[in-house]
């Protein structure tokens, strides 16, 4: 799998670029706030048609422009593909494939599969569960486009819930649709519920390996799929699931109605990472929970390589800085094969990385 160019118009800070990268190692270089992560995220939003940066898809068009424009030439499935997103202030964007347009985001999955670790995701174990529930959307969701479609539609319909629930006691009127909105969010959860789980089992045949690895055999990393306390079998099948989220919706209505806000679904979900059996988040040390999250990410690796037969294009973001010497000669003998993307300050060789291309980014041109 790989990204064989990458156009962007009025793009961030990119009024207008056209670059050709190198099948294996490719180094972004240049100072601070010129440009360098725009890139990568320009690459990872058309794998998956979401960004790790920004909630709403105008945040990444250029100031004072009303549109912009992605386009990447890729070679995967043993064909070529070009692939397009246009972005729009006034509309919604529009995914096009070899010409052809899109319906949803999840036809995307499996033309251009890319795993983005940058300087946040070091922090993936001790941040919330919104950082954990991220990490296992953006991987199922360029694996199975099925997964794609239920997650949208449930944010969708939680948007719609909420405001139910915020506005009600204005307008009583509103609970009129309150039990369609619940029914409908129950049966996309148990899509969303059983997707995870399977996921998250997959992650289990391979991050603790890599793990052990990384620690010198020190550590043994475990990992719980924790979701809807009703659901006593996450890897059941949506079926089983949506009756047992039925009733733990119906427990919390009560509850919902005097919060304002939804208590009950997968929205909460978190990925439980522990370390010797005792909870990362809480008891690991920086250096370990960094050490975690690594091995996390070059799982969701393996796995891709796994499914597709490819490798991801890998999009390291300024991370192996923030990394120390051992870490660092981890994780570059780990990305052998594939094509890598490596974002740093300074054009600096990387031992254990051979061939490829530097590119110098400074103020939103590329050289």
């Amino acid at each position: 799998m790989i990204l064989k160019s990458l156009e962007l118009s009025r793009f961030r800070n990119y009024a207008r670029l056209r670059a050709d990268f190198d099948p294996r190692v490719n180094l972004i270089y240049g100072e601070n706030a010129q440009g360098k992560t725009n890139l990568l995220e320009a690459a990872a939003y058309l794998s998956s048609a979401r960004s790790h940066r920004a909630r709403y898809d105008r945040e990444m068009i250029q100031t004072g422009a009303d549109d912009s424009l992605l386009k990447a030439e890729v070679f995967a499935r043993r064909r070529d593909f070009t692939l397009e997103a246009r972005l729009s202030r006034g509309k919604s964007r529009q995914l096009f494939s070899n010409g052809l347009k899109l319906k949803t985001a999840g036809e995307l999955s499996g033309i251009l599969n890319t795993v983005l670790f940058c300087p946040e995701d070091l922090y993936l174990i001790r941040e919330g569960g919104a950082a954990r529930r991220r990490f296992l959307d953006s991987a199922i969701c360029q694996l199975r486009p099925r997964y794609a479609q239920a997650l949208g539609e449930y944010n969708r319909l939680y948007d719609h819930k909420t405001r139910i629930l915020r506005d009600w006691p204005d307008n009583p009127s509103l609970l009129q649709t309150l039990d369609d909105f619940s029914l409908r969010m129950a049966q996309t959860g148990a899509l969303v519920i059983h997707y995870r789980a399977h996921f998250v089992r997959r992650l289990l045949e391979q991050a603790p390996d890599i793990h052990r690895d990384f620690s010198g055999g020190r550590e043994a990393l475990g990992l719980q799929y924790q979701t809807v306390s009703s659901v006593p079998d996450p890897l059941a099948g949506a079926r089983e699931i949506l009756p047992r989220l039925l009733e733990h919706q119906q427990s919390h209505r009560q509850a919902e109605l005097d919060a304002r806000q939804c208590l009950s679904g997968p929205h909460k979900d978190d990925l439980l990472v522990t370390l010797d059996g005792l909870p990362a988040k809480t008891y690991g040390s920086q250096g370990q929970t960094r050490t975690a999250a690594l091995s996390l990410k070059l799982a969701q690796r393996e796995i891709f390589f796994q499914e597709t037969g490819e490798w991801p294009v890998l999009l390291l973001d300024d991370v192996l800085s923030e990394l120390d010497a051992r870490r660092q000669a981890f994780v570059l003998n780990r990305i052998r094969g594939g094509q890598v993307f490596i974002t740093c300050c300074e054009e600096e060789k990387l031992e254990g990385l051979e061939g490829g291309k530097a590119f110098r980014v400074e103020g939103g041109t590329i050289r």
